[in-house]
């Protein structure tokens, strides 16, 4: 391993490159910090991550860097959001499956690779730790790869590792990943998850992300039997089933007896959990996130969130309005992978209203919003007032149907926008 201060490290960055940063709760935050200390000798390098959660801001996040580095983001979080808000970056629409795809075909170029790696093992193997993801094409790729060696990340199996000789530069460190903590459920997440729960059987798949709602409905499951994991993100939620059998993956086709995820975030026990442990195996998107992978499990269950779902059933979920907000992640691979599933079902589970009062079940999605998933692969929704099934639905019944869970008090003006939308075929319904 060739170890040298982050600094030197940085010696390697030309003007004009394309740099990778490694993601989740495992940014790799002591080289980009010391990446802005060349600020005034570098022009134009573009910088590629995709899904962060650090305790600040980016540090190459600042108007005086402007012509310095450029975000290029693949999925836009809380490190970077106002930055790309402001005007001084963007967002690279893909869907996060595909992300590998462009790197390795040159569409995407990436010059350097930023990861933040395990210590090597007695064979000289690193393990990518929590963020596999995008993070194994980008290693690929790069003509110069630059590792955080750290001593806190865990070791992991899988698709995921690299060996010491692929390190152009090493630079070590003891930086924990974030840890990140929910309280438990509120009232109306509460509500949502046990309507969601009730629709997930025994020997399910489950594809499940991060927050009060996914957490309640792992609540709601913790009697189930023999269920598998096969998601994008893995977090406390299911380690706790793992820990208590609740997920065995005994039913499971594809990787029968493992959790398979591409990235976690979580708290210190479940880095505690992960750390060489033979009953999960971490791989790039491009393997979690192939629809034709996760359909060959039986009884997948997508459980995805929106930021606004249309009375015809369209999904918004990665912007509000023409604000950019996050990125399509890995939404439509797992809901059109669940819906090709034996059994399969997909959920997108809001509550019905914003904490400012907003309707999130709209007539119309707002000027300028993305769909995230189309009306054709929606099939349930959910919310605090209950959960609908659109499948089978046409334009006029899918709005009655969520009309019925919307809130109370936004439910006439729906209705009336409904009546000018729909006409008699809405009307003959009420």
């Amino acid at each position: 391993m060739r170890y040298m201060s982050a600094d030197d490290a940085m010696k390697l960055i030309r003007s004009g490159d394309t740099i990778c940063c490694q993601g989740s709760t495992s940014v790799p935050v002591m080289l980009q910090e010391a990446l802005t200390r060349r600020a005034d000798e570098l022009r134009d390098v573009k910088i590629v991550s995709g899904f962060n959660v650090t305790t600040g801001p980016a540090p190459f996040c600042k108007p005086e860097y402007k012509d310095s580095f450029i975000v290029n983001s693949i999925f836009l979080c809380a490190d970077q959001r106002k930055h790309v808000a402001a005007g001084y970056g963007s967002m690279v629409p893909a869907f996060l499956g595909e992300v590998p795809y462009l790197f390795r075909s040159g569409l995407l170029p990436i010059d350097v690779a930023f990861i933040n790696c395990s210590l090597p093992d007695e064979n000289g193997y690193c393990s990518f730790g929590i963020s596999a993801d995008i993070s194994v094409a980008a290693v690929e790729c790069a003509r110069v790869v630059i590792a955080q060696v750290n001593k806190s990340i865990p070791y992991l199996y899988g698709k995921c590792m690299i060996h010491e000789s692929q390190i152009t530069a090493a630079v070590e460190c003891d930086i924990p990943p974030v840890a990140m903590e929910f309280g438990p459920p509120t009232e109306i997440e509460a509500a949502i998850g046990g309507f969601i729960a009730n629709e997930i059987p025994d020997g399910a798949t489950l594809q499940i992300g991060v927050g009060g709602i996914p957490n309640a409905i792992l609540n709601g499951i913790k009697h189930h039997q023999h269920l598998g994991l096969h998601t994008e993100a893995m977090t406390d939620g299911v380690v706790r089933l793992m820990e208590e059998g609740v997920i065995d993956n005994t039913l499971k086709k594809n990787h029968t007896g493992v959790s398979v995820a591409s990235l976690a975030l979580g708290s210190k026990h479940m880095y505690e959990f992960l750390d060489h442990n033979r009953d999960v195996e971490f791989y790039d998107v491009a393997y979690t996130n192939d629809p034709f992978r996760i359909r060959e499990n039986p009884r997948v269950c997508a459980i995805n969130s929106a930021i606004e779902v249309d009375l015809t059933g369209q999904v918004c979920a990665d912007s509000i309005g023409d604000m950019i907000f996050s990125s399509v992640g890995g939404q439509h691979d797992f809901m059109y992978g669940g819906s090709l599933s034996e059994g399969g079902k997909t959920f997108i589970a809001l509550p019905s209203r914003t904490l400012k009062g907003k309707n999130k079940i709209v007539a119309h999605l707002a000027p300028g919003a993305g769909v995230v998933t189309t009306r054709f692969q929606t099939q349930y929704v959910a919310t605090e007032y209950g959960i609908v099934y659109l499948r089978n639905k046409n334009l006029a019944e899918r709005a009655k149907a969520l009309i019925s869970i919307a809130h109370p008090d936004d439910r006439e003006e729906l209705e009336k926008a409904a009546c000018e939308r729909f006409g008699y075929s809405f009307l003959r319904l009420k």
